[in-house]
């Protein structure tokens, strides 16, 4: 290795950043690419392996966001990488969606394997997440019959035009595309910490359900026109934020005592992010359609959706991808979903997860500009305030974090207003894990101390 090796556990900044190199690139991107992108800062890969990323200029990073929670057992794993190979020299593509091929059955069986509940399902194969987003939105209208959605304040499903019209994050990814598709209704998520509700009449569980069956039944819609409810069970982009224990199974109750499908966008909690498989099991709640991609083949353009076996009747035609489970994209997922279960990363994810999560609120404790953190095995969310009294967002602090981590060799990413999120491989280590949260200490030091 040229550019430095991964048993050197510390970052290594050889040069300022942006490098030549790097803003050599970035200078040509201006030019070339979308401005729709957002770079935060200039960073500009070579190469990964592990939990490690090294630029064109040869500076080494730790990587806290895995290609936004996307190489669930870091950069090139060789086991990926040995599967993408081999099925490339066999064939690359042969449309799934026209022919047969078995590495898309194989796929299947184990997406139905590690997916919640006991009840038999189908799969569909897309090529992301927003495409698994928008294959449960039809699959959900043709089953049902109805038309209406409900989605959350603070969602984010995907940014065509489906996805995107569930999306309730931030205004910029909507403002200028209406109309949008209709028949959605967005109502508040548990955010708990920042909730418009006043919790010392009720819990924020009881006042969110209360506000779908009373408030959205009550004035908006009859619950027979709904045909579903999509939840992320922790919300991502909104700012990793992990509800209630009780939500998701009072959700599930809403939805069956009314016959509205339950669907959970796993997109980016799925595949052993949370420590599970997928982040329902933490509830013991069966969603009726799971949208899965991101982590599912470690960096290929893969994605699905995964639902009970009876709702999946739709007649061929109706839904339907050229690409969506390529056969090179299969082989990385069966060999990501091998590496998981074989070197032990869910119970990793938990153990690592908890070890971070104590390390941070004891963080919490030091500095009054943390407000909460929380979060589920390697997903988890640190909050930045102006003061502990009024939860203020301090959306300028946690940037500033962000870009004094990357001149220390840290890759980090912000989530929602004001959240810091980590979100590294599975397979981070403890010792790992210290050198990131010293570094997010020290670039928190430095900021505050500017």
């Amino acid at each position: 290795m040229t550019q430095g090796s991964v048993n050197t556990k510390r970052p290594e900044i050889r040069t300022p950043l942006p490098g030549p190199r790097a803003a050599e690139i970035i200078a040509k991107d201006a030019e070339l690419i979308s401005p729709s992108y957002t770079r935060g800062y200039p960073f500009v890969m070579a190469r990964g392996e592990g939990v490690w990323a090294w630029d064109v200029d040869g500076n080494k990073f730790l990587d806290m966001t895995a290609g936004i929670a996307v190489t669930a057992v870091g950069h090139s794993h060789p086991r990926v990488v040995e599967a993408i190979k081999r099925q490339a020299e066999q064939f690359l593509h042969m449309s799934g969606t026209d022919f047969y091929y078995e590495l898309q059955i194989q796929l299947a069986e184990r997406l139905n394997q590690i997916a919640p509940g006991t009840t038999p399902k189908r799969v569909f194969f897309t090529n992301s997440g927003a495409e698994s987003v928008e294959a449960a939105l039809k699959l959900a209208r043709y089953a049902t019959g109805r038309q209406r959605i409900i989605a959350f304040l603070g969602a984010f499903h995907g940014r065509t035009m489906g996805a995107l019209s569930l999306t309730g994050s931030k205004p910029v990814h909507r403002r200028g595309f209406a109309p949008l598709v209709n028949g959605v209704i967005h109502v508040p998520y548990p955010y708990c910490y920042r909730s418009p509700f006043d919790l010392s009449k009720k819990s924020c569980t009881d006042w969110v359900i209360d506000w779908i069956e009373h408030e959205i039944f009550g004035h908006i819609t009859a619950p027979d026109e709904v045909a579903a409810i999509i939840v992320e069970p922790i919300q991502g982009e909104g700012g990793y934020i992990v509800p209630p224990d009780d939500f998701h199974p009072r959700l599930r109750e809403l939805c069956d005592r009314y016959g509205i499908l339950m669907i959970a966008d796993e997109v980016q909690t799925g595949v052993g992010r949370t420590g599970k498989w997928y982040a329902m099991e933490h509830w013991n709640v069966e969603p009726d359609i799971i949208c899965t991609a991101k982590g599912i083949a470690n960096g290929m353009p893969l994605g699905a959706i995964i639902a009970k076996r009876d709702l999946m009747s739709w007649p061929p035609g109706a839904h339907a991808s050229t690409f969506g489970g390529n056969p090179v994209s299969c082989a990385a997922a069966l060999a990501t979903l091998d590496v998981i279960e074989e070197e032990g990363l869910l119970e990793n994810a938990t153990q690592v997860g908890a070890y971070m999560l104590e390390r941070l609120q004891a963080m919490q404790q030091r500095f009054d500009v943390i407000g909460d953190v929380r979060g589920k095995g390697l997903m988890i969310g640190v909050e930045f305030i102006t003061d502990r009294d009024t939860h203020t967002p301090n959306p300028d602090l946690r940037d500033r974090v962000v870009d004094e981590a990357f001149k220390r060799g840290v890759l980090l990413l912000g989530a929602g207003k004001n959240v810091l999120r980590f979100m590294p491989a599975l397979t981070l280590t403890r010792e790992e894990a210290d050198v990131a949260l010293d570094v997010v200490e020290e670039s928190l030091q430095a900021v505050l101390g500017a």
